[in-house]
């Protein structure tokens, strides 16, 4: 079976797109002026891939054009000179009887206009940055998908990202510190009956995605991100459904990006695979996707050993093989459902299967991203689990089918 491919968005810059959309309509509405805003949809209207990220009126605005000295925590916070930024936390975790959950946490900052003095010191509800936050829980023994979004301003207290101490938020969605370090982190968050109270501290060291940083994701200068990750995450707290307290423990992955402009309008879509093996390793890969389908030769990936010691991967390093499909119940788009990651070089030979088909995010921009487990290729052997993310597969606005 070979992947499909439609002309859509990539990945959490496509995801960002979307938010702009829904920003300039609330700022055409006046939204701004009024109280905080919290969920809000964005119609029929869109916005085209290319001129949202891939170099529409960059002018102002700072650019990923070549590696950087990351300074921490400074870089755990916002960066405003750049357009788009991301906190996105993946978590798979377990209640003591065996009960499964997938919980999916992002928080997303877009600037309206570069950074402006005039604007940005004037305090109370003057500002020109959005915030906005993904949340979803899969429940996987009642197989349940509930998900969230929400938008909030960058002001007045709403919403933000700061480093010291580190705390980004959206209303009463945080993720933040709880003592005198970055670590451990506290991830709050609910939404609609769910809500989820965790502290995560890294079983492994930060690490660099691309070139010291620098994950070049477009031929042209400056479509990349700086992009950094915790691949391995102790985490523990309490899962909340309907009034129902669960006491859980597990992992996550941390990825931290922010840049400009990314993409190439040559691109349609992305797939993204965040794994943590039995073994004790763990794997990102992502592959940028053609229009024609095919694979982008900037597609990277990265695995981490059990010790932190890092491999950089290029696209001829891995192959990303599906298996299976399936088709979402809101218009019928056809997604790669169950996949056949190998890394030859590696010995990384894993068969990747959804806990739950159907976790897809059914927001104002529709994309998948769900909790997956691992087996082994040859022997299907448990191996671990992780998280995938599918883009550019599915028609441009969510349906609200379930909200």
């Amino acid at each position: 079976m070979t992947t499909p491919s439609k002309p859509a968005g990539t990945g959490r810059w496509w995801t960002i797109a979307g938010a702009v959309v829904v920003v300039l309509l609330l700022r055409l509405a006046g939204a701004f002026g009024g109280d905080s805003a919290s969920t809000v949809r964005a119609g029929s209207s869109t916005i085209e891939l290319g001129e949202a990220l891939a170099g529409a009126d960059t002018a102002g605005y700072a650019r990923a054009l070549e590696p950087r000295d990351f300074v921490f925590p400074v870089d755990h916070g916002a960066h405003p000179d750049f357009r788009t930024e991301w906190w996105y936390v993946t978590n798979n975790l377990f209640a003591a009887d065996g009960r499964r959950f997938g919980v999916h946490f992002t928080v997303f900052r877009s600037a309206l206009a570069p950074p402006t003095p005039a604007v940005d010191t004037l305090g109370g509800w003057a500002t020109r940055q959005v915030y906005m936050g993904h949340f979803a829980v899969a429940d996987v023994r009642n197989e349940r998908f509930r998900e969230g979004e929400r938008f909030t301003r960058g002001a007045a207290g709403l919403a933000g990202a700061r480093s010291e101490p580190l705390r980004v938020w959206m209303d009463d969605w945080a993720l933040e510190q709880v003592g005198d370090s970055v670590f451990p982190l506290r991830l709050v968050a609910r939404h609609e009956g769910a809500e989820v109270d965790l502290r995560l501290e890294p079983a492994k060291p930060r690490i660099l995605q691309g070139d010291r940083g620098l994950s070049q994701k477009g031929d042209e200068p400056g479509n990349a991100s700086y992009y950094y990750s915790y691949s391995r995450l102790r985490t523990s707290g309490v899962v909340v459904l309907d009034g129902d307290t669960i006491p859980v423990e597990g992992q996550s992955w941390m990825d931290r990006e922010w840049s400009t402009s990314a993409l190439d309008s040559t691109q349609a879509g992305w797939d993204w695979f965040a794994l943590q093996l039995e073994d004790g390793r763990d794997l990102m890969v992502y592959r940028l996707r053609g229009r024609d389908g095919s694979t982008e030769p900037l597609s990277k990936g990265v695995v981490v050993a059990e010790d932190g010691a890092v491999t950089h991967l290029d696209a001829p390093d891995f192959s990303l093989e599906v298996l299976e499909g399936w088709t979402s119940p809101i218009d019928g788009s056809e997604y790669p459902s169950v996949w056949r990651v190998r890394v030859p070089g590696e010995e990384i030979d894993l068969r990747v299967t959804p806990v739950l088909r159907d976790q897809e995010m059914d927001v104002t921009v529709r994309y998948w991203e769900g909790a997956v487990d691992l087996a082994d290729g040859a022997s299907g052997a448990p191996a671990g689990r992780g998280y995938v993310e599918l883009t550019g597969y599915a028609g441009a606005e969510g349906s609200g089918r379930r909200r």
